[in-house]
């Protein structure tokens, strides 16, 4: 049984401060405030720290007690709720079988209208079937968000359809978690999310594309372009770590890069830190995710 339910507030703090003093780690459980059902695979950072963990599919989660400081916040970010924070102080004993509670985030989604006459499907993104040498992977909570930019400037409708290139090594048949960002951060980085709902899904294989059929989600695509991510999630009652070093030992699945594009079109995410644009080139050519969209077009 848990020991106390922690009410979170967006952006205030409305609780006393927590205190840790004679665990090590903070553990507990994230849920629905309005149904207390479990969220999966919600974000839980200390901001100070710039560490984080994700939740499993039962809405567990473990993170280290910070060291740096007597206090911080802990962030919870959850698809389809509001972002909450919390501030956390080292005194306290009892952060371990928590219970965090998050509210429903309401979303107003803009009416489409559709004329079948003239529409028709445009492939967006990665045009190569051949990868470029490298991989790209992440651990649990890890992005990598690819800019399916609308090169032809074309009047876009809903996305249909968005591909990855799974490597044909790590563990090709773990799941991951789709997100779809308009590019509205920083910098044009991902920000807004336009896929709201969670979509976990499992490649058959590797070391060839791995499609799925987003159709029913109603995904309005920004003119200019969106975001397509590959997230990294926690599965079971495990939480995987990966060694870099001499003993490594890659977790879920690998993407593989692309060398197609002259500019940098991927974002990497990491809890705790946020977004960063990656850079890497050969030749001129710059590193990115090896992903793809179809979407209508209007004629």
């Amino acid at each position: 049984m848990f020991k106390r339910v922690l009410s979170l507030v967006v952006f205030a703090v409305m609780l006393p401060y927590f205190s840790f003093a004679q665990a090590d780690r903070i553990s507990g459980r994230v849920v629905n405030k309005e149904t207390q059902e479990p969220i999966q695979y919600a974000s839980i950072g200390l901001k100070e720290e710039q560490v984080g963990a994700l939740t499993n599919e039962y809405g567990y989660f473990q993170i280290a007690m910070p060291e740096k400081n007597q206090k911080d916040s802990l962030i919870v970010i959850a698809l389809g709720f509001k972002r909450t924070a919390i501030l956390v102080r080292k005194s306290d004993k009892n952060l371990e079988e928590i219970i965090l509670e998050v509210p429903k985030r309401e979303y107003l989604l803009n009416a489409v209208k559709v004329e079948a006459s003239k529409v028709k499907p445009i492939g967006l993104g990665a045009r190569s079937n051949t990868p470029g040498d490298g991989m790209i992977q992440g651990m649990p909570g890890t992005q990598y968000a690819f800019y399916v930019k609308n090169d032809k400037g074309k009047k876009l409708g809903l996305v249909r359809t968005v591909s990855f290139f799974i490597g044909e090594h790590g563990f090709p048949r773990e799941p991951f978690r789709i997100r779809i960002y308009a590019p509205d951060g920083n910098y044009s980085s991902p920000n807004s999310d336009l896929l709201t709902e969670n979509v976990v899904v499992s490649a058959m294989k590797g070391g060839a594309w791995y499609t799925v059929d987003l159709t029913q989600y109603n995904i309005v695509a920004p003119d200019e372009g969106f975001y397509v991510a590959m997230e990294w999630i926690v599965t079971g009652d495990k939480f995987y770590t990966t060694n870099f070093m001499d003993t490594y030992t890659p977790y879920g699945q690998i993407l593989r890069p692309t060398f197609e594009f002259k500019e940098s079109r991927t974002w990497n995410y990491t809890i705790g830190r946020g977004w960063s644009l990656i850079t890497l080139a050969n030749n001129g050519m710059r590193y990115n995710a090896m992903i793809k969209a179809e979407v209508d077009m209007y004629k």
